[in-house]
This record gives C-alpha cells, sequence and structure tokens, in this order.
C-alpha cells in the first residue's frame, strides 16, 4: 500500500482534491476556447475517456466570453487556464469555472490581485499555482543560476505568500519541469514544506512514446512515493490519449480500477495465434467500459494457464485456440477466431452478475 502524503482538501466543482480523495485526471483541450461547440466536442470526449476535469485556455477576450456557455454544458468541472490578465480572471469567475489557474505575483498590482482574490473566495473557486522550469522569473535565475528544485520551490512559494497575505488559502500548487529528475525533485520539496494539495506533470513531455515514458517515470516516481493528488499528462497528441495514459499510471500503480485493464504477455516463438491482433481488437472494444475487470490474453501454455486464471476473465491461447477462464475457473474452450467475441461476453456477464 503506497502512504499517501497528507494535505489539505479542496474541491474543484464537485471533484475533490487533496485529503483522502482519489487522485483525479485531468487534461486541457486542443481546440480554439472561443470556438465553442468543437471545445465541447472535445470535453465530452475526455469526459467519455474518465477525464475528471478539464483545462480550457483563455488568452483572449473571444475565450473569456465563450466560458458561460462551456462551463454551462461541460459534463465536468471547467478550469480556466490564464496568464498575466486579471480581467480575464474576473471573467472567468463570474462564468462560474470551477478552478482558476493564475500565479498572483503575474497580474499586476496588489488591487488588482485583492480583486481576483476576493471574487474567487466569494465563491469558493480554488486557484492553482502553476510554476514552470522554462518561465521562472529573472532575478531566480540569477540567483540560483539555472533552473532549481530550491528555484522553483520559491517561486511557487512567492505566489502562494501573496495568496496568503489576503486570507486566500484555496489553492493547489504544481511545480513542472521538462526535465524529469527536477521535476521530481522540486515536488518532493514542496510536499516536504507545505501541505497545501500537488498537481503533478511533466511539462511539454513531447510526443506520444516520449512523452508517455517520461510522465510514466516522473509522475509516477512521486505517486509511489505517496505525493500527488492530481495529474495531467501533457502530450502532443489527442488530449483523449493524456487521460487514458493518465488513468493507466494510476492503475499501474493501484490507485484507480476504473475500465478494463488488459493483462498480455510480451510474445515470443512459442506464440501459436496473432495475439498482436486479438489484444489491438480487445483494446478498442473494450475502450468504453467502465467497470473495473482485469482481462488476461496469454499467448502460449507455459506461463497463459497461471496467469488466465488469476485475472477476472481470462484466456491461455495455443495452436490456433483460446481456454477460456472467468474467476479462475475454466469457462469453455474456443476457436482462435471466436477469443474476441467469447472475451466481450464474459466480460459483459462479469459487469452484470458483479463476478
Amino acid at each position: 500500500m503506497i502512504n499517501r502524503r497528507k494535505s489539505r482538501k479542496i474541491y474543484v466543482g464537485s471533484v475533490p482534491i487533496g485529503g483522502d480523495a482519489p487522485i483525479s485526471v485531468q487534461s486541457m483541450t486542443k481546440t480554439k476556447t472561443e470556438d465553442v461547440k468543437a471545445t465541447l466536442k472535445q470535453i465530452y470526449q475526455l469526459a467519455e475517456a474518465g477525464c475528471d476535469i478539464v483545462r480550457v485556455a483563455v488568452p483572449n477576450k473571444e475565450a473569456a466570453e465563450a466560458l458561460p456557455e462551456i462551463v454551462k454544458a461541460s459534463p465536468i468541472p471547467v478550469v480556466a487556464d490564464i496568464h498575466f490578465n486579471h480581467i480575464f480572471a474576473l471573467k472567468a469567475i463570474e462564468a462560474g469555472v470551477a478552478k482558476v489557474r493564475i500565479n498572483p505575483g503575474n497580474i499586476g498590482s496588489k488591487e488588482r490581485i485583492k480583486q481576483v482574490l476576493k471574487s474567487a473566495k466569494e465563491r469558493g473557486i480554488p486557484i492553482r499555482i502553476g510554476v514552470n522550469s522554462g518561465s521562472l522569473e529573472k532575478d531566480l535565475l540569477e540567483k540560483y543560476g539555472y533552473p532549481t528544485a530550491e528555484a522553483l520551490f520559491e517561486s511557487a512559494m512567492r505566489h502562494v505568500e501573496i495568496c496568503e497575505e489576503f486570507g486566500f488559502s484555496n489553492i493547489v500548487i504544481s511545480v513542472k519541469s521538462t526535465d524529469v529528475q527536477l521535476m521530481i525533485e522540486a515536488y518532493r520539496l514542496i510536499a516536504n514544506r507545505t501541505d497545501y494539495p500537488l498537481h503533478l506533470g511533466v511539462t511539454e513531455s513531447g510526443p506520444f512514446f516520449s512523452g508517455t515514458i517520461k510522465s510514466a517515470v516522473g509522475i509516477g516516481t512521486l505517486l509511489a512515493e505517496g505525493i500527488g493528488d492530481t495529474i495531467r499528462v501533457s502530450l502532443t497528441d489527442d488530449p483523449v490519449k493524456e487521460v487514458e495514459v493518465g488513468r493507466e499510471i494510476l492503475r499501474s500503480l493501484g490507485l484507480a480500477s476504473r475500465n478494463v485493464e488488459i493483462i498480455a504477455c510480451p510474445t515470443c516463438g512459442r506464440l501459436e495465434v496473432d495475439l498482436f491482433k486479438i489484444v489491438n481488437e480487445l483494446q478498442d472494444k473494450l475502450r468504453n467500459v467502465k467497470k473495473p475487470v482485469k482481462v488476461a490474453v496469454l499467448g502460449c501454455v507455459v506461463n497463459g494457464p497461471g496467469e488466465a486464471s488469476e485475472a477476472d476473465i481470462g484466456v491461455a491461447c495455443g495452436k490456433g485456440v483460446g481456454i477460456l477462464y472467468r474467476n479462475g475457473e475454466v469457462v469453455r474452450r474456443v476457436k482462435e477466431e471466436e477469443i474476441v467475441q467469447a472475451v466481450i461476453e464474459e466480460v459483459e456477464k462479469f459487469n452484470s452478475n458483479g463476478r
């Protein structure tokens, strides 16, 4: 069991973050926010994939004006991502967003900061303070010479202290970096020195393959240490894939049990069925199953029977056939071309019967 860091609990709409709440998965739309139809379409796709919280960029007046309609129609809490402009932050709060991502120290005078924090406090809306190694303050870069964990921590705490000065503590913190080791060190530092909930991520992690690996290593390392309350996998790809990867990171650590988990062997020269085809078809056809089910698909008689019998639903393959298991018991023998449909039917039975 992972001994999670004890952080204070906040709410992003109906989704709790921190405390004893489950770790939530976030993503960000990649549409122009002012294109309400396209943005809502993507939000619904993300929600269907298991996204708990969605962030939208608010870089201009048109995007800010689109927020009321988006917030009203969104099936999950909406976070407004704002940089420098306090007017957009105020408009986002008025629109009913569930959280605002903004760094108070970057929006101008203390009066502007006060306006934003006062409005957020009145409506019970949290703020995420997001520090990035690529946009550290000039004086911190001069002080430390280059981005360091201490520099990220000091930058984040500057913004936290501004909030606290105005009596605002409904805060989530992130200290992201493209450097995985730096990101890990920065989060460890802030986790040891504050009890604010933490949003984990490797920023700008890259395309799907490398970005998935970097995110799994960075986010996974911290989660395994009990650090982190909500996550986002940042990929240069379809945001639905961000959610799928995020969910898989949580599942691999036993921190989430939503959807189907497919266990499959890496294959070798003993393989006697087209396991790649079988697994790919199952992954596609079971994608929208919401209840947790462990499905094992093994390609030979060496490890197959044992592994298949330990899953909720399993199939051990060999010589063009598969032996189907349910809860460790043999159900029946099926031909190779029948394996996918047989597994789908067993998953449906498992979900309807609860076993």
